[in-house]
């Protein structure tokens, strides 16, 4: 959904403007939103829709003024019954009044339910057969959600919006509110007073004046999927301004409704939304709406609420853009199916938001990934599923659906890498069962694993189910100039993880030189030996900030050697290069010659011991078969192994 800034709910523009939003303030943001949430929504406010129709279609004409919290509205629904139904419910708000229903110009009974809107048939329906109703009704609109239906002021100028997610659709007009369904298309009709422009999704078809030119009809149209909390409008005395970005062979609109005394702002900022769209169209698959438009419509809650083509803006903030822009992929096109999984909007949106930020400015990538992963790691608990998706304080949990939800993105990248993350990102877009529609975890789990051939289940079950973090504790000791002895362990910070099994890299350095290395945490006190290339004096356990963890250490165990030297060589027989390993040697150097059966030098090397020791290897791939043996000089000692071929 959105990005909320540190500002009162009702914040006038004009405040938002003298104060600029700040792109570093995403954990307050997500805090501000959450707080909201829990402020504006509580558990009864829910779909009260029936599930035996599928919406296919609304036309909706709605009569506003925003210097007065009223709508005179008349919607038109076309659906198809799922089975033969004598009824049908739709969400409504008690506060608003319903005047008449009518199907094909006959009028239908009704009642209403609390917060719904029961049409009745005088014979069943019949399944699977599409069907419409008109339903006229007007009042005052409650104020749910994060704020419904507002009326509210800038520079002392009437400004109305609406702002639905999750429940507030039927504040202030009859629909579905359910995920699950929905409408494969629509067209608003917005009359307002002639002074204000309207807003709303899609397309403007038309402006017309009327009623001897007091009032104006904007006509929308919208010829995708959406479900219903991505329905909008807007109204208030608009400046309009056109721009367009390249996307391969189509140049995409982008329109932009702002205030007159914002225009300077929402100008100079747009290339960054550009930008941002070219960015995501190139990664993540063609911007969802390419046959209609995107669009900034301003408004005065103190974040952004992405509407589909028609994302309301409070201020143009360079992160705020991208994160609403990253919604119509995620959260638009692919919707989530239920509330438990609000991850696969809000994570994914806050993921491109900060992926658009690190490609523009690499510069800043690691302090703000610390940032992120200090909010995610300031408790021990908390899951990325929501399990109470009644409660909408845990759905919009900045901590757990935002920034635990876009690090989940973050390691799936890291643990896919980047081709088959991109391949599998763009599959997830593009797969013909998801697009438009509602999806699940396991359908990202499932186009994820088909790409990259990688079982993902663990990694779902540690990081979506499970709760908590790692910390890891790295000791490391050097074996000759090469390689480097690694041993590796981790708790947890919660019982229901005591485990997590994570590629995890490794920052090795010296003086003069640096190399990561990305060892496979699978089990506690772990070992492994990896060539690294130089001595090296310390080890940074994930300096990049990939993964989600806290509390790691790392130490240099210094090296022993017992001055009882040991030359090993093997595999033998050798089917492949052939591994020396000296170690436990007083001595500085050593030589080595490798004679074949005729006694022919095949092979000779000066050898450095570091503390006495060297890890090497020899290739035999143009040795013929045979024996050979190897002679070590290490000082006065000579040593000879015999190794078959």
């Amino acid at each position: 959904m959105r990005y909320l800034y540190i500002l009162l709910f009702l914040v006038s523009v004009k405040a938002a403007a003298q104060q600029p939003l700040c792109n570093d303030k995403l954990q307050q943001i997500q805090e501000m939103e959450r707080n909201a949430a829990a402020s504006f929504i509580n558990t009864t406010n829910r779909s009260m829709a029936s599930d035996n129709y599928d919406v296919k279609y609304y036309r909706c004409f709605w009569q506003v003024d925003p210097a007065v919290r009223y709508i005179n509205g008349v919607v038109t629904m076309y659906f198809v019954p799922t089975a033969s139904a004598p009824t049908i419910t739709l969400d409504l708000a008690n506060s608003l009044i319903t005047d008449s229903i009518k199907r094909r110009g006959t009028p239908l009974s009704f009642s209403r339910p609390d917060k719904a809107l029961q049409v009745n048939f005088a014979q069943p329906l019949a399944a699977n057969a599409l069907d419409s109703i008109t339903i006229y009704y007007h009042g005052v609109p409650d104020n749910t959600g994060f704020g419904s239906f507002i009326n509210h002021t800038h520079n002392g100028v009437p400004v109305a919006w609406s702002l639905s997610e999750p429940y507030g659709s039927s504040d202030w007009w009859p629909c579905k509110t359910n995920l699950g369904d929905k409408a494969d298309s629509l067209d608003v009709y917005i009359k307002n007073p002639v002074a204000y422009k309207g807003a709303s999704n899609g397309m403007l078809q038309s402006e017309t004046i009327t009623d001897n030119g007091t009032n104006i009809i904007s006509h929308w149209k919208h010829r995708y999927p959406i479900t219903s909390y991505l329905i909008c409008f807007a109204v208030t005395n608009y400046t309009v301004f056109n721009s367009s970005v390249q996307l391969g062979n189509v140049n995409l609109p982008m329109l932009t409704y702002c205030y007159p005394e914002t225009l300077a702002a929402f100008t100079s900022s747009t290339p960054n939304v550009l930008n941002a769209m070219k960015l995501f169209h190139e990664n993540f698959g063609p911007y969802p709406f390419i046959k209609e438009k995107y669009g900034h419509v301003q408004f005065g809650w103190g974040g952004g609420m992405e509407h589909q083509t028609s994302t309301f803006i409070v201020y143009p903030d360079e992160s705020l853009m991208a994160h609403e822009l990253g919604h119509q992929w995620f959260g638009n096109k692919l919707t989530t199916n239920s509330w438990e999984d609000i991850w696969l909007n809000e994570g994914f949106a806050t993921y491109l938001a900060a992926f658009y930020m690190e490609d523009k400015y690499p510069a800043t990538i690691t302090e703000k990934r610390k940032n992120v992963v200090g909010n995610i790691t300031s408790q021990p608990d908390g899951s990325v599923k929501v399990i109470d998706t009644l409660n909408v304080n845990r759905i919009f949990n900045g901590r757990l659906s935002y920034n635990k939800g876009s690090y989940l993105v973050n390691m799936l990248r890291f643990v896919l890498g980047d081709q088959d993350f991109f391949a599998a990102m763009k599959a997830y877009m593009s797969d013909p069962t998801l697009e438009y529609n509602y999806v699940k975890t396991a359908d990202l789990k499932r186009i994820l694993e088909q790409v990259s051939g990688k079982n993902l289940t663990k990694f779902f079950k540690q990081w979506y189910e499970g709760q908590g973090y790692p910390s890891y504790h790295v000791s490391f000791s050097s074996v000759g100039s090469q390689k480097v002895s690694i041993k590796i362990n981790q708790t947890t910070s919660h019982s229901s993880v005591p485990f997590f099994d994570m590629p995890v890299p490794l920052l090795f350095k010296n003086a003069t030189q640096q190399k990561t290395i990305i060892v496979q945490n699978t089990q506690n006190d772990q070992l492994f030996l990896e060539d690294l290339g130089f001595v090296a004096d310390t080890v940074l356990v994930d300096p990049e900030y990939w993964l989600i963890s806290k509390n790691n250490t790392s130490r240099k165990l210094p090296s022993t050697n017992t001055g009882n030297g040991v030359a090993e060589v093997f595999p033998n027989p050798a089917t492949g290069p052939l591994t020396v390993y000296l170690h436990d040697f007083n001595a500085a150097d050593a030589s080595l010659r490798i004679f074949n059966a005729a006694g022919q030098v095949m092979y000779s090397r000066k050898i450095t011991l570091v503390n006495g020791a060297e890890y090497f290897q020899i290739p035999t791939a143009t040795w013929a078969r045979g024996q050979y043996s190897l002679q070590f000089f290490v000082g006065d000692e000579k040593i000879t192994r015999q190794v078959i071929k």
